[in-house]
Order: structure tokens, then C-alpha cells, then sequence
């Protein structure tokens, strides 16, 4: 257990170390392995210095581990005097901060009156350097003559081990076999010709090669130095922690970003390069983001990759496979960007709300386009086969009779069908009508949240786990820890068109305040009141204790009226 004390943070909503001091990257070996935030990345893909990558990568598999990682960051600690610079990221330093001798001696060779040494200096010193190469020796025959030969080598080479077995009579070659133009002695001869140059070139390149290192080898830790003291830094950042990733500045991006995706009047700003598009397949639905996959080329540039885009504000309903785009690096080189490939995952609540609907609008058209393509491939099918059998001097095929019964029953079920559902209908209608007003509101509002409520609770709960990691994980890294990507976190990720404020061009004045206000005082009375009729309507019959009321006076005034129509018949 490491005695050193460590400061933690919550970063990206996970506790993470934090490395903020030339101390904390001394004792980088004491920090505990599971406290790492990613513990080995490919070096193919970053947005660091590949010569930097080279350089940590000692073992030169491709993979940047934590042993690695930590043994630069003691190389860097042991050559200077003070690894607070290292948080500097320049790559500049002074030359009383190098802490190794034979360094900071080539340092001052270079540096001359300066008290510091730049890249660039050390860069203009290299590139002055000259070495005597040896000669290359020329070709001994064209390059084309040498590129048929190489071309032809094995399938000759077999031809003539035909042709001597042939000899023997233990082989029988084919006649249209391919065949030299040329004896086997004269084919040989070519060959060791072209060997011998080829060995030649090789030697003399490998004598420049090694003379060349040998001119620059003592330059090249101070490069080593100065590249790592601008670049190493960074990658702590993003290997240890990921706070460029969380940093939420403009002007620091995460190592993995490689630019930006302008598409649907939306800016991606975290785009990341694919290397394993069928590990992607697997890993990146897990991630529950909202993904776009892109193809980019730059025909100005002669150059190709294949991105990934985090979606993570507004809607899709414009986004579909085939949809085109443009990409921009980290450089500000454009690509023609083509959507091939999209993981539907929620984008935001207000999305989710919509998103049953718009399922259902999809079902619905792509049935209708189905059936009016199915009606139109049967109509077209009925149309050549009357046409062929007429050109054939045929008949076509007579349609059967009407049978009235069989479709006096189908008549029959339908009509039971309509009439169980006028029924129902007139249930729920009957039903409603003992509603008020709000009633109907609330019935509105909770069939709403029936249809749309599960999405927008799905998305809930989707939104926040949505997780980098499976993404990078896809991509070869090996992520210790979750990259959460909370909902006001992900704002800042995709940047949505914000169009200014635009002025109407002033016209002519039309109605008077006044008048505007008799006339939307006037509607509302009218809606009112239409609002009214409506209730008085639904609500006309009376209540059933007023009906027996008026009932038995009814009763009681017609008993009378017969008692005294048969006073007066006595009276008479």
C-alpha cells in the first residue's frame, strides 16, 4: 500500500486520482493498479505525437500499459531537477531544470548563450547534420524488366522443374502452359544479377542507415526529453484520469477525439476513430449512446478512415443510414463524410417522448408501401399474363362465378364486426359524456403518459448509464472504470444550430388595439359559450330523483282531473 498521499475528485462522476503535481508523477509507481482509469491503449489513433508514443512504447507491440508508463515518468523524474514543468506541456525547458550530465552537455552545445532548449533547435540541429553516404549501386536492368521477373519468378521456376522432369520422362508439361523466352541458363543468370544488386542496395542502405543514427545518436535523448516533457503530461490525462475528457474547455480535447461531425445542423464534437468495426458491432450497443458511423475520405489529402459520432442532443428523425456529411480533423482538413451504420439509443427525454409515435408512423408507411407495391406487382402480373396468353393465341383463364352465399356471409361478419364496434363506440361515448371539462384533460394527459410514459422511463434510466468505455473498449483500450456521460455533460458533446434573432421588416399598421382586443375578447365569449352549449347538451336529462318527482305529481294531477270529469258527468 503506497504511503504517499494521493487527492482524489470526482471526475465524470467516478472517483478518480488526481495527478496535479511533479510529486504525484514521481510516486506514479506507488498508485494502486485498480485506481487507473485505463490500463493499456493502442497507440494507433491518439491525437498525441506518434514519436511520443513511439517512445513510451519500449516494448514497440503497438499498446501503451501502465508499466510503461510509470517507467517514463521515473526516466522523466531522474533526468529533471524539477518535474513540476512537465504540467507546463511545452516543449521548452531550461537548461538548469536538466538534472542529467551527458544531456544537458549536449543541451548547451546546442542552446550556445541561451538559457534554454527548445525542439526546435534541436530539430534545426539535425536536420544540418550531414553523413558520406556510400553509393547505391545501379540497377543492372530496367525497372520494369526487374518487376516482370519477379512477377514471373515462381511460376518459371516451376515451369523449368517441369521441363527437367519432362526430360526424364516424369512429367508431362501442358501445351498452354506459360513458357520463358528464355533458356533456364539465361533465366538463372537474370536472377542472380538482380540478387546480387538487390544485396548490394541493401547493404549500402543499411551503412547510411546506421551512419546516419550514429551522426544523430547523441541528439537523441534530448529529443526524448524535450518531446516527452511537451507530450507526457497529456497522456496522464487521458490514461490515468480522463480530465481532458471532462475538462468541459474548449481548447482541450481528449486524446481519443479526432474532430468534429457536422451533420443535421448539429456539430459531434466527440468523434472517435474505428479500428475494429466488428468489435464495435459487439461493444457499442452496450454503451447506450446514440451512435453514428461514418466513412470519410479526403481525395485532397488521399486519405481514408472510418469514424464513430456521439449523438447526444436533438431529434433523428432526419438521420438514416446513407445520409451525407462532413468531417473535420483536429487540423482542420475536411472529409466527405457517408453515414453507414446507426445504434439507435435515446438522445433525450423530450426524444423518447416522441419516439413511440414516430415507430408507429414508420410501421404504418412502410405497410402502406408494402401493400400499394404488393397491389401494384399483382395488377402488373394480371396485365402480362392476359397479355401473353392473348400473343399465344390463347384464353385466358375465366374468372369463377359469383357465389352469392359466400359472400353474403362475409357481408354478414363484417357487419357484425361494424356493429360491435358501434357499440363499443357509443359505450365509450356514453361514457365520456358525464365527463367536465378538466375530465377530459386529465384523460388527454394520461393517455399520453400510457403510450409515451415506458420510452421516456426507458430513456431515463438509459441516459444515465450512457458509458464511453464499451466504445473505447471496442477500440482496444483496456477502461478500468466507468466514462459516464451525464445528460448535461453530453450538451456540451453536440452543439445544436442557434440562428440569431430576425427582425420583421416593419409594415403598414393594420386594426387598432383596441379592436384586436374586442376581437379576442369576442372569441373567447364564443368559445365559451360553445363550451357551455356543449355541457348543457351532454348534461340535459335530469337527475333521476327529479324524474320520480315529477312523475308522481303528474300522477296525482291526472287522478284529479279524472275525479272531477266524473263529478260533473254525475252532476249531469
Amino acid at each position: 500500500m503506497s504511503k504517499y498521499k494521493w487527492t482524489f475528485a470526482s471526475v465524470g462522476g467516478t472517483t478518480r486520482v488526481r495527478i496535479h503535481s511533479g510529486e504525484d508523477i514521481r510516486h506514479l509507481g506507488e498508485l494502486d493498479k485498480k485506481m487507473w482509469t485505463v490500463l493499456s491503449c493502442p497507440v494507433n489513433g491518439l491525437e498525441i505525437s506518434a514519436d511520443s508514443l513511439s517512445l513510451i512504447d519500449f516494448d514497440g507491440d503497438g499498446k501503451l500499459r501502465v508499466k510503461e508508463v510509470v517507467g517514463t515518468a521515473n526516466w522523466l523524474c531522474a533526468t529533471l531537477k524539477k518535474a513540476d514543468s512537465l504540467l507546463e506541456q511545452r516543449d521548452e525547458i531550461a537548461l538548469e531544470n536538466i538534472a542529467d550530465e551527458s544531456i544537458l552537455a549536449v543541451a548547451k552545445k546546442i542552446a550556445g548563450k541561451k538559457k534554454s532548449i527548445s525542439l526546435a533547435d534541436v530539430q534545426a540541429t539535425l536536420d544540418a547534420i550531414t553523413v558520406e553516404e556510400q553509393p547505391i549501386p545501379a540497377a543492372p536492368l530496367e525497372a520494369d524488366v526487374i518487376a516482370a521477373y519477379k512477377e514471373k519468378q515462381a511460376e518459371f521456376a516451376a515451369y523449368f522443374e517441369q521441363e527437367k522432369l519432362q526430360k526424364l520422362g516424369l512429367a508431362v508439361i501442358p501445351e498452354d502452359a506459360a513458357k520463358p523466352g528464355m533458356t533456364k541458363a539465361k533465366w538463372d543468370a537474370m536472377g542472380k544479377q538482380i540478387a546480387d544488386w538487390e544485396a548490394a542496395k541493401a547493404a549500402a542502405e543499411t551503412a547510411n542507415a546506421d551512419a546516419w543514427a550514429a551522426a544523430k545518436a547523441e541528439y537523441m535523448p534530448l529529443r526524448k526529453l524535450l518531446l516527452l516533457h511537451r507530450d507526457f503530461y497529456r497522456l496522464l490525462r487521458n490514461f490515468v484520469t480522463f480530465e481532458d475528457f471532462y475538462d468541459g474547455n474548449d481548447a482541450t480535447i481528449a486524446s481519443f477525439q479526432a474532430g468534429t461531425l457536422i451533420i443535421d445542423q448539429r456539430a459531434c464534437h466527440l468523434c472517435i476513430r474505428v479500428n475494429d468495426l466488428p468489435k464495435h458491432d459487439v461493444q457499442a450497443p452496450l454503451s447506450g449512446i446514440y451512435l453514428i458511423y461514418c466513412d470519410c475520405e479526403s481525395k485532397k489529402l488521399g486519405k481514408k478512415m472510418q469514424i464513430v459520432a456521439a449523438m447526444t442532443q436533438g431529434e433523428v428523425k432526419n438521420l438514416a443510414v446513407g445520409k451525407n456529411a462532413i468531417f473535420y480533423d483536429n487540423e482542420g482538413n475536411d472529409y466527405d463524410a457517408t453515414v453507414t451504420k446507426i445504434i439507435d439509443n435515446p438522445i433525450s427525454i423530450r426524444q423518447a417522448f416522441w419516439t413511440p409515435y414516430r415507430k408507429l408512423g414508420n410501421w404504418i408507411t412502410e405497410k402502406i408501401n408494402k401493400s400499394a407495391a404488393e397491389k401494384d406487382a399483382a395488377v402488373m402480373s394480371d396485365v402480362t399474363t392476359k397479355i401473353e396468353t392473348k400473343a399465344e393465341g390463347g384464353e385466358a383463364a375465366q374468372k369463377p362465378a359469383f357465389d352469392i352465399a359466400k359472400f353474403a356471409g362475409i357481408f354478414a361478419a363484417i357487419g357484425m364486426a361494424l356493429g360491435m364496434i358501434g357499440t363499443a363506440l357509443v359505450s365509450v361515448a356514453k361514457g365520456l359524456s358525464g365527463f367536465t371539462w378538466w375530465q377530459y384533460i386529465v384523460l388527454f394527459v394520461a393517455i399520453l403518459l400510457v403510450i409515451s410514459g415506458p420510452s421516456m422511463i426507458m430513456a431515463w434510466l438509459k441516459l444515465r448509464r450512457r458509458n464511453l468505455a464499451p466504445v473505447l473498449n471496442a477500440n482496444g483500450w483496456a477502461v478500468n472504470s466507468d466514462a459516464l456521460i451525464s445528460v448535461i455533460f453530453g450538451r456540451t458533446l453536440t452543439e445544436q444550430v442557434a440562428f440569431p434573432v430576425v427582425k420583421l421588416p416593419k409594415v403598414k399598421k393594420g386594426l387598432k388595439a383596441w379592436h384586436k382586443w374586442c376581437i379576442a375578447i369576442g372569441v373567447i365569449v364564443i368559445l365559451a359559450l360553445g363550451a357551455w352549449g356543449i355541457y348543457a347538451y351532454t348534461h340535459r336529462n335530469v337527475q333521476p330523483e327529479q324524474v320520480e318527482a315529477n312523475a308522481d305529481t303528474t300522477a296525482v294531477e291526472t287522478i284529479e282531473i279524472d275525479e272531477a270529469i266524473e263529478a260533473e258527468e254525475d252532476a249531469e
